[in-house]
């Protein structure tokens, strides 16, 4: 039987729940308009997901195929149970306009007369149906948080931007453009509607309420643009000059540029050097979490136990005195709060802001971690899920959770060149805390040859080189889910593109991030000290040594042949060419094969973990002591073994990849690629790098 058959089948006999499936197959497969139709119908009235049938509807209609009949449907079971909230909030917002000062046409719409119909789709967003063109328009979620355009690229003149009908963009607009009164001059958001029934239209579905209250906004109709920008001392008597610039206070520091850390080794740092001293960025260097929430929590204590701001003052020394009572008047105050005043009360990362800036500060921010590590767990059909706890961290973090608006950029380097420059960075830190260890004991007086420790305290000793290469080819992060709050408005920016076409790249980010192209943004600073070593052995500024630097000291043909492979999906879609891998298949066999040649990472493995056992494993055994020989044979021993865990592991992981998985959320919705930064050819001063 086909599946239509079955689905009528089983209607025929009053088992819905079979019957929906079944039908549902039909949707999914039948080329028959007519089986579409008939399931799509039997789907919404037998309680099936309505958003299947939905969009079956849809598709129908706009194939202009039994389109009465679907737009009959469409109307009675989405427009029409929503009708009475659509006109009351319609009417609701002419209330409030109809008195704002600053819209100056008021012969609002009749209800029954607006062009477009909005018909909920989903608890998020509508499909605008235009009556006069008798059509349907994409789907809008108003609140989608994304801002979608450069709002602020001139801040010369007051804002001026056409048509914004998301909810999230007015708000955010009202949220981030600072107050006439704040800055001494005319300030206003312009907001051009070039129709003004599809300006009524909208009234239906956005809250105007939320962002009339301090009239920050002038809304502009149709040839009313000819009024920007107005002079309101003129027209309304009202001399903003007269007033003092007046700071950015806490709260209106609304918005964070996160900038990830995608793993190790990726130029983050450069591109903190870029941000350092633009004029809207309160910016910082690479920050650990642990160390950022240690100071979080000591500024909250040191104001929950004070009486007075005096008091605080006295706890905080080198604190601005005007911020230490702001926060403390804020009785509510959250960790974002707290946040943004450590951020304020550090002069060097506010020293390049514009104080006469029309808009309020971002928080530029990124916060580091030692090591970012990701797991991934397989279920059913190949379904895999990424995990980090690190991620997970930041994503419940209180002080992510209360930035209201989050633009989220990920520097992404060669990944064979980023894993190489990851071991000789882990190799040369593992020397170094070597030396301080033994210079401790040795001043102490204490053994060096027989401390007690365990291996999950090695960082608080002996440094040790990890299985970098399991680390790179389990982290892909590089995948989102676009519904979590912290990625929905992100992008994937290459290091290769930052170092050798500057222009065209920071000019295109800037612009994502909402940001005005500044001079800034043309040469690499910390704290305004230009061309810094950021870490020692760094390559300064523009310097493009870093992108061509191999690293075969420290990662040999086979690692680097295996990373490519595995991670040949994220080289297409960046635009890498393959060095290293022949396209060949893989299959066990050769991965077994390669990972048994990984002789130059496991060599840094052995000589950091055999040093670390020497810090760590015990000189006795039963309170007998071992003697120097048998102490040798134990570290090799246990060196050993810890080199063929990292390569089962590495083996095992290949086998789960090589099995053609399906990353997806924990809700099991696709995860897709980042979206990659686009650059403007025009600006190119160098070929793109491959």
């Amino acid at each position: 039987m086909t599946a239509i058959e079955i689905a009528r089948r089983m209607a025929a006999l009053g088992q819905k729940k079979d019957a929906c499936q079944a039908y549902e197959l039909v949707l999914h497969q039948s080329d028959c308009p007519e089986e579409k139709l008939e399931a799509a119908l039997y789907t919404l009235q037998s309680g099936g997901d309505y958003k299947v049938a939905y969009t079956c509807f849809l598709e129908l209609y706009n194939q202009g195929l039994y389109q009465e009949d679907c737009l009959s449907i469409m109307t009675q079971a989405f427009y029409e149970p929503n009708v009475k909230r659509l006109k009351s909030v319609y009417e609701k917002n002419c209330k409030l306009l109809s008195k704002y000062p600053y819209l100056f046409r008021k012969d609002f719409l009749p209800f029954d007369e607006l062009p477009i119909r909005f018909y909920p789709y989903d608890d998020q967003g509508y499909l605008p149906f235009f009556l006069r063109e008798g059509r349907f328009g994409e789907y809008i979620n108003v609140k989608k948080a994304v801002i979608s355009r450069n709002f602020f690229h001139d801040l010369e003149n007051p804002i001026l931007a056409r048509d914004v009908f998301s909810q999230y963009e007015l708000e955010y607009l009202y949220d981030n453009v600072r107050k006439s009164e704040y800055v001494a001059r005319e300030n206003h958001v312009y907001l051009h509607y070039p129709d003004w029934s599809v300006f009524c239209s909208y009234l239906q579905c956005l809250n105007m309420k939320r962002i009339l209250d301090d009239k920050k906004i002038v809304f502009l109709i149709g040839d009313e643009l000819g009024l920007y920008p107005i002079d309101f001392k003129a027209r309304f008597g009202i001399d903003y000059s007269q007033y003092q610039l007046k700071p950015a206070g806490i709260r209106e520091i609304n918005r964070m540029i996160w900038h990830t850390q995608l793993s190790s080794h990726n130029g983050g740092d450069f591109f903190n050097e870029i941000f350092d001293d633009h004029p809207n960025l309160i910016s910082s260097p690479s920050l650990l979490l642990s160390e950022l929430q240690e100071t979080v929590e000591r500024v909250r204590k040191a104001f929950d136990e004070s009486n007075s701001s005096a008091e605080i003052a006295r706890r905080l020394p080198g604190w601005n005195q005007h911020l230490v009572q702001e926060l403390f008047a804020l009785r509510d105050r959250t960790d974002k709060d707290i946040l943004v005043a450590i951020f304020l009360s550090d002069g060097r990362g506010t020293r390049a802001l514009d104080p006469a800036s029309r808009i309020a500060p971002a928080l530029f921010f990124q916060p580091h971690f030692k090591v970012i590590a990701y797991n991934i767990f397989v279920y059913s059909a190949g379904l895999t899920v990424l995990y980090s706890n690190e991620y997970e961290e930041l994503r419940r973090s209180p002080i992510f959770q209360n930035f209201k608006y989050i633009k989220t950029f990920t520097p992404i380097r060669r990944i064979t060149t980023s894993y190489g420059a990851t071991v000789k960075f882990e190799y040369q830190s593992a020397l170094k805390s070597r030396e301080e260890w033994l210079a401790h004991h040795t001043e102490t007086g204490e053994l060096i040859d027989s401390p007690e420790g365990t291996e999950d305290e090695w960082d608080h000793s002996i440094g040790v080189v990890s299985d970098s290469i399991s680390n790179r080819i389990l982290n892909r992060s590089f995948m989102v889910n676009r519904q979590d709050r912290l990625y929905t408005d992100s992008v994937l920016v290459r290091f290769e593109d930052g170092k050798l076409n500057p222009k065209a790249t920071f000019t295109a980010l800037a612009a994502f991030l909402d940001l005005p192209y500044a001079e800034s943004l043309t040469y690499c600073s910390l704290y305004g000290e230009r061309d810094p070593e950021s870490l020692k052995g760094n390559d300064l500024g523009f310097s493009p040594a870093a992108i061509y630097r191999t690293y075969d000291e420290y990662a040999n043909d086979e690692e680097r042949y295996f990373i490519e492979y595995f991670m040949r999906d994220i080289y297409e879609y960046c635009g890498y060419d393959f060095h290293y891998y022949d396209g060949k298949p893989m299959d066990e066999a050769r991965a077994e094969e390669l990972i048994s040649k990984f002789t130059t990472l496991n060599s840094y493995i052995r000589k950091t973990w055999r040093e670390f056992y020497f810090s760590t494993a015990k000189a006795e055994v039963d309170g007998v002591p071992l003697a120097p020989e048998q102490q040798e044979k134990l570290r090799d021993s246990l060196t050993e073994k810890h080199i063929r865990e990292c390569m089962a592991d590495r083996l095992q992981n290949a086998k789960l990849l090589l099995g053609g998985l399906r990353f997806v959320n924990k809700n099991g919705q696709p995860l897709q690629m980042m979206p990659r930064l686009k650059l403007d050819p025009a600006l190119l001063e160098q070929p793109l790098y491959h």
